[in-house]
């Protein structure tokens, strides 16, 4: 009888563990890039997209969360990522900027870096890489999407 007592115990001790690894594991929703639906189109070789004629060439656009960053990744590639800095997105401040380098991307209120190749963070307090969308390109016209 004894021994089905112990059993008991250590089996609601075990669930007790697990479910409190499962409650404090879970992020809360207020905790990351608003879901925005993003589904436009440019013209890389428009004027107002001239850098984004060079491979290595980025623009700011409209659209996203905090507006989007396109990089222009290859001749026929690009990147597409959200501005939102991904380190307390309930901050008012956090919107990435590309530096002077033009291949560091920093948001001058928590300081957090990443790159403008791959969105990942290479400075912290972010740990999250940058929210990116998906591209096609044709030649001609650039879709960005979610």
């Amino acid at each position: 009888m004894a021994d089905k007592g112990m059993k008991y115990l250590r089996n609601i001790s075990v669930a007790m563990i697990l479910m409190g690894m499962i409650l404090f594991s879970c992020k809360k929703e207020s905790d990351t890039i608003p879901l925005v639906e993003v589904n436009l189109v440019i013209y890389p070789n428009d004027p107002q997209y001239i850098n984004l004629q060079i491979v290595s060439g980025w623009e700011y656009i409209t659209g996203g969360s905090r507006g989007l960053l396109v990089y222009r990744y290859g001749q026929d590639e690009f990147r597409a990522y959200d501005r939102h800095c991904t380190y307390n997105p309930l901050d008012e401040c956090g919107k990435v900027e590309v530096d002077s380098s033009n291949i560091i991307v920093t948001d001058l209120c928590c300081g957090s870096e990443f790159s403008i190749i791959d969105g990942i963070v290479i400075k912290e307090p972010a740990v999250v890489p940058l929210k990116q969308y998906q591209t096609t390109f044709d030649g001609n016209a650039l879709r960005i999407f979610n």
